[in-house]
């Protein structure tokens, strides 16, 4: 059994163990007790209807069939500020951001009532769309205290390169703010060049419902547990390299 052979096999054996686990009815009990769970959507495409919302839509429907909530918010075509390091939101008594016309007060909004976040993007020159990366900064660096302990995972769309790394950065964001993130089969990533082209990537299609899956019994963990977040009795030590 050759290499490539080998990985088919093994994700094979963990989608049929997924298919026959009991996620639906873990979420079932786990909303009777504490109530239903919801997930953001932030759809980073200037384009409302187009491949990142098709991925979007896909892992939506997924959820809604274990009783999570959701919400897809679309970052549109206005500008969106980006972060300043002025410092104001830290003397906002905890509102947010000091700019607030436009899109980050909304997520910020929206994160306070949210369990989970997903981000969806386009890949532009290898990087997540330059919008997304001001809203995702600002808001964790003006709200973070919003989005500590929530599960969070990223989705990058691309006609051919550049998701791997697109990946990578929105990933590193959700590290930095102690948000576990969600994994899938493989990379969350979808192919496509057209409108609507990326429902013909039938494993990526698979990514984004195995994406959901991963969510929807994380989400149900947390909860079972009474949604406590890991209690550390270290302040963070912050240093550079200069002496």
């Amino acid at each position: 059994m050759d290499r490539r052979d080998f990985i088919k096999k093994a994700a094979l054996a963990a989608a049929g163990t997924a298919i026959t686990s009991p996620v639906s009815a873990m979420l079932t009990q786990a909303t009777q007790q504490h109530g239903k769970t919801k997930v953001l959507m932030i759809n980073g495409s200037p384009r409302p209807d187009g491949n990142t919302f098709c991925c979007l839509k896909e892992i939506e429907t997924q959820l809604h069939k274990f009783g999570v909530e959701t919400e897809i918010v679309q970052i549109g075509r206005g500008p969106i500020r980006m972060c300043i390091n002025c410092g104001g939101c830290h003397r906002n008594n905890g509102k947010g951001c000091v700019f607030d016309d436009d899109l980050c007060s909304v997520i910020t909004e929206k994160m306070a009532t949210s369990d989970a976040l997903i981000v969806g993007t386009p890949v532009y020159y290898g990087q997540p769309n330059g919008g997304v990366l001001s809203l995702m900064q600002r808001l964790f660096f003006s709200a973070g205290h919003l989005v500590q302990n929530k599960p969070a995972a990223a989705l990058a769309v691309c006609r051919r390169g550049g998701a791997t790394a697109t990946l990578q950065t929105m990933n590193m964001m959700f590290e930095m703010m102690n948000m576990p993130v969600v994994t899938s089969q493989y990379w969350n990533i979808a192919y496509g060049a057209g409108k609507g082209e990326v429902k013909l990537d039938t494993e990526g299609m698979q990514t984004m419902r195995t994406l959901a899956t991963n969510m929807a019994w994380l989400l149900q963990k947390i909860h079972a547990d009474g949604n406590t977040a890991p209690q550390r009795d270290e302040r963070p030590q912050f240093m550079n390299f200069i002496r």
